[in-house]
């Protein structure tokens, strides 16, 4: 009997337990800024563009890509790494010669080409930077730099 009298007691309680474990989550607030989700390729691209750029950039751009002031740009959020990709592969194939303002302060060290690496180096490098150092830019793929390197002649 005391059995059936706590049962009974209880059974509202375990009701409204039943009724919340039902109910649907709240979905989230809607981000107002799509973050892209990069792609499987594009980690693997900026995993090895990682080991190009410790082999070919690190030592004039720097590890945390700031670069060195008023000899190497840096590579944070800048338009000439944000901006047009095929302008940024044509740098990479011929280097750079002129002196380059960015935000203000300008930066005249002459960039060697690297039309000797391969194409997916490029690709891979270009993704790295485009993807680090605070930039959120997309992918660069072995394609546009076939393409960009067959109408440089490079």
């Amino acid at each position: 009997m005391k059995k059936l009298i706590i049962v009974l007691l209880l059974s509202p309680f375990c009701f409204l337990l039943m009724a919340q474990t039902k109910q649907k989550p709240k979905a989230k607030a809607a981000s107002t800024k799509a973050k892209p989700v990069p792609s499987a390729a594009a980690k693997a691209s900026a995993a090895n563009g990682l080991k190009v750029f410790t082999q070919t950039c690190i030592s004039c751009h720097q590890a945390d890509g700031g670069g060195v002031p008023r000899m190497n740009p840096p590579l944070i959020k800048t338009p000439w790494v944000l901006g047009d990709q095929a302008r940024l592969i044509k740098i990479v194939l011929n280097g750079f010669k002129e002196d380059v303002e960015i935000n203000g302060d300008y930066y005249s060290n002459v960039m060697p080409s690297f039309a000797y690496l391969k194409d997916q180096d490029i690709a891979d490098v270009l993704t790295y930077v485009r993807s680090n150092f605070g930039n959120k830019a997309s992918a660069i793929t072995v394609k546009q730099v076939t393409v960009a390197r067959t109408a440089n002649g490079k």
